[in-house]
């Protein structure tokens, strides 16, 4: 093949490589397969090394640069990288939108253009004469970095456009999917995982080796057009990216009121976990360019745009007291009282501090800033204190010597991380077994919380959980604000639950050490034992087998160490529990078996579940894998065969997808079952 011959065949390979590039990389479009498109790279490389000097700045083949740089070039921005200022309620963005409607004629009808904040690396593309020849950071918004070489590698910026001078501002991302790809091979290297996409997203662009830039796969969306065209409006300037073939988000809108702007918000946010990269807001910015541009800007910040954020997972604030928590075992918890803040659309006012050895690793101290995180919409926490903060009137917090409820002096548990009350009859311990026999986990009884709880207690209608099968409605509706709804409601609740599994039944008992994984072991060796029909078994049973078992025998349970075989051991003795147990009995409460044979469809399959179930509770969905013969864990390991996902799953959802545990719907494990 002559040069001229080589030079139109490169020319055209150029041209249909891009055509394939943009309709998968903008379009979502494969038109041909990866290895036919690897064919044609190939051809194109052969070419160019036949005749270098045909290379040039815009073919495929350039996007991976040669040596890896020693350091990035600082370069001026002719227009500054603006950045926004944050909004985090409709209340927030009422007030902006009174400010900015103070400066403008009465007369004047403004519209919003409404656009997902993604959540990755800002960037500003320059092409002269329709070649990509220059990319750079935002930096501090005037000055950034030169990172060419590396946006070059990313197959969703276009290397050459039609004969334009012009700059593009747009953000570079990781997907979630490439973003567990990498960690798991963080994880069998042996390596820590990247903490979240857009902190890899951002040193990915900071890489001086290219190579390891390209083996990121970042994405590149356009969300400004600094050259003027002409356009009049924001919404223009998309349709323009978009013509000029740059990838733009789908779920952008214009909307004319700030009500269309809250409908928009909470839209994008009900779709935000499943789209394929992070968001943490939406940009609402004034359509119009002249009103943007002559609504000016404040500080650094334009007036005309507002970043709309979604309720934080993270947020800041003070801890105002520790205080002491007495659980249903006698457990004495510290727990931090919070300056109320919003995280994740609630209140946060309490969380939990687990024992003094949290707080020593915390270095926490009374009026701390801290930071308190609820991710995965889990049970908030303190994750970090923020000592810089310090004003000096901060106070070390001490374990109490005595039980803060009954004043018995505590004791400590081996370790001595973990301190109790002893005193069995502590009105707190009291209090808190109740809680716990009527929670979700153990009877599951619908509607009767905590505050229910205590009422009746204070009304003297019920002394123990026993007493609560007496109940009848007209003990409840006279009450004040229970009505007679809410008293059938409460007695029907109760009357459902007298049908419990075995496994949720020893876990009602609040038995010291005996969880809910270890219930469900004790329950299927309790099984086998009193080797009763699959229609259930009487509490009689379980008190006379309950007498006769041994310390040696527990400890031959797997997972069952002394301490939890003595401590169910010491409860099945004790005279006022087995008085408890004759009285659940004569309240007609029947006992379910947790499975029927070991070697059912389950057997040395391991399940996890996380979120909510709506088919059942996750308990009883636990106790039909056990049924059939399965396991249930609480934690995920390489061992886990299933994790099963309902709804607002929390962080083992995420951590399965690190560690590549196969997930399921409910629907999936129902079709199981």
């Amino acid at each position: 093949m002559t040069k001229d011959e080589a030079k139109k065949r490169i020319e055209v390979l150029k041209k249909e490589i891009e055509k394939y590039r943009y309709a998968y990389h903008v379009l979502n479009q494969s038109l041909i397969s990866d290895e036919a498109l690897d064919s044609l790279k190939k051809e194109l490389f052969d070419l160019e090394q036949q005749y270098p000097k045909l290379i040039t700045p815009d073919s495929p083949t350039q996007r991976v640069g040669g040596e890896p740089l020693k350091f990035f070039r600082k370069v001026k921005h002719q227009v500054p990288m603006i950045s926004l200022n944050d909004a985090f309620s409709e209340e927030d963005m009422k007030d902006w939108y009174e400010r900015i409607t103070k400066l403008v004629p009465s007369e004047t009808k403004i519209d919003f253009y409404c656009e997902p904040k993604f959540d990755g690396l800002a960037v500003s593309l320059e092409y002269k004469n329709g070649i990509f020849y220059a990319g750079s950071t935002r930096g501090d918004g005037k000055i950034g970095e030169d990172v060419t070489q590396n946006l070059k590698t990313i197959e969703s910026i276009p290397l050459r456009l039609h004969n334009k001078n012009i700059e593009v501002r747009g953000e570079v991302l990781l997907t979630k999917k490439e973003f567990q790809k990498i960690n798991q091979e963080q994880i069998k290297k042996g390596l820590l995982p990247y903490v979240n996409p857009r902190n890899l997203a951002a040193g990915s662009i900071r890489q001086l080796d290219p190579k390891i830039t390209a083996s990121r796969h970042l994405v590149f969306y356009a969300y400004d057009l600094i050259t003027d065209f002409g356009e009049e409006t924001h919404e223009e300037k998309h349709l323009i990216l978009k013509t000029l073939g740059f990838k733009t988000h789908l779920d952008n809108r214009k909307v004319k009121s700030i009500e269309g702007v809250f409908k928009i918000h909470n839209s994008i946010r009900q779709q935000r976990e499943k789209l394929p990269y992070e968001i943490d807001g939406v940009v609402v910015i004034v359509n119009n360019n002249k009103l943007f541009e002559s609504l000016g800007t404040v500080g650094k910040a334009p007036r005309g745009a507002i970043a709309f954020k979604f309720p934080p997972k993270e947020a800041t604030t003070i801890v105002e007291d520790i205080i002491i928590q007495v659980g249903r075992t006698g457990v004495l918890t510290p727990v931090a009282v919070l300056k109320p803040v919003i995280v994740g659309e609630v209140t946060i006012t309490r969380s939990t501090l687990h024992n003094k050895e949290e707080i020593k690793r915390l270095g926490l101290k009374i009026k701390d800033t801290v930071i308190v995180s609820r991710a995965g919409d889990v049970i908030p926490q303190v994750v970090k204190v923020l000592p810089h903060l310090r004003t000096g009137k901060e106070k070390i917090f001490e374990m109490p010597p005595k039980c803060p409820i009954c004043q018995t002096k505590i004791i400590k548990d081996e370790g001595g991380i973990i301190v109790r009350c002893p005193n069995k009859n502590c009105p707190a311990r009291s209090q808190e077994r109740l809680y716990h026999f009527v929670a979700k986990s153990a009877f599951d009884m619908k509607g009767v919380g905590p505050k229910i709880i205590n009422r009746l207690l204070d009304e003297g209608l019920i002394q123990d959980a026993a007493d609560l099968f007496d109940l009848e409605e007209g003990d409840i509706k006279v009450l004040e604000r229970y009505g007679e709804k809410s008293s059938q409601n409460i007695i029907k609740a109760i009357n459902a639950s007298k049908n419990i599994l075995l496994n949720r039944f020893l876990y009602s008992l609040s038995i010291l050490h005996l969880g809910e994984e270890n219930a469900t072991i004790l329950a299927q060796y309790l099984q086998k034992k009193i080797n009763s029909s699959v229609n259930g078994l009487q509490i009689k049973d379980l008190i006379k087998l309950s007498s006769s078992l041994r310390l040696e025998e527990l400890m031959q349970i797997p997972s069952f160490g002394p301490k939890i075989s003595q401590a169910i051991i010491d409860w099945f003795r004790d005279k006022n529990n087995l008085n408890f147990l004759k009285k659940l009995a004569i309240k007609g409460i029947k006992i379910l078996p947790v499975f029927l044979e070991t070697k059912g469809k389950f057997k040395n399959l391991i399940f996890v579940f996380t979120g909510i179930l709506k088919s059942a509770s996750r308990e009883e969905a636990k106790a039909k894998v056990i049924f059939l013969g399965g396991t249930v864990n609480e934690s995920i390991s390489s061992k886990t065969n299933y994790v099963v996902a309902g709804e607002n799953p929390g962080s083992k959802y995420d951590k399965a997808k690190i560690i590549g545990v196969k997930i399921i719907t409910e629907k999936e494990f129902l079709k199981m079952l």
